[in-house]
């Protein structure tokens, strides 16, 4: 239990270069109290005790406005920074290593019963605010960019941004783990853009048809008898 304990503490200063202290993530980082009384509660959930997991979870997200339905499976070494506004529903699924920012929903789209939250995969860094929605996956080391909404499987190593999520190409033939791959709030510096460049493309066509249009404009002038 205290293994674990410190490995929840370590990986705030892997990931938060605000973190100056032990006893500062102890007392003040709302995603490590998030994470402790998930613990308890989805040990008691797993227990049958559902209302008594249910009743901690609540008291968990008055005290850190982080909701995590204790039903939800959490893998080690998983961040929540900032954490205000997150939700994790019941059936999400959350690989190592994974990384959340303050408004991301793990969210489900059905009322049915059964699996209806997303499943992310290893290394896996949300943006603030991004919305994944529905029973889909998230490869390993993929990133959601803030404020996008997903609702269709990322491939691992890829980058969704966007309203509906697109997928960028960047970063699916390089997969890495955190550190290393660590993209905060799911933006990296090389992002590679389809939509970016299919107008960077338009630029371009257009840029060269108005020096087409200059140069034939010249050699008319300069064709044109003198009065």
């Amino acid at each position: 239990m205290f293994a674990r304990l410190r490995e929840e503490i370590r990986v705030v200063f892997d990931r938060d270069p605000a973190a100056r202290s032990t006893w500062e993530v102890v007392t003040c980082y709302p995603g490590f109290h998030a994470m402790l009384v998930h613990r308890a509660a989805h040990r008691l959930w797993q227990w049958n005790l559902k209302w008594l997991a249910r009743w901690l979870a609540h008291l968990g997200r008055w005290f850190t406005g982080i909701e995590i339905h204790p039903g939800a499976r959490i893998g080690r070494r998983f961040f929540i920074d900032h954490g205000m506004g997150v939700v994790i529903g019941e059936t999400a699924e959350i690989g190592d290593d994974c990384t959340l920012y303050h408004g991301v929903t793990l969210g489900g789209t059905t009322w049915n019963k059964g699996k209806r939250h997303p499943t992310l995969g290893r290394g896996v860094v949300i943006g603030a605010g991004a919305k994944v929605l529905g029973p889909i996956t998230l490869g390993d080391n993929a990133k959601v960019g803030s404020n996008a909404v997903v609702v269709k499987d990322v491939p691992a190593g890829a980058t969704a941004v966007g309203i509906p999520a697109r997928i960028l190409d960047d970063g699916a033939e390089r997969p890495q783990s955190p550190p290393e791959g660590f993209a905060a709030y799911g933006v990296s510096n090389d992002m590679n853009d389809p939509l970016v460049k299919v107008v960077q493309g338009l630029m371009e066509q257009a840029a060269e048809q108005q020096r087409r249009i200059e140069a034939l404009q010249a050699e008319l002038h300069r064709s044109r008898p003198a009065a």
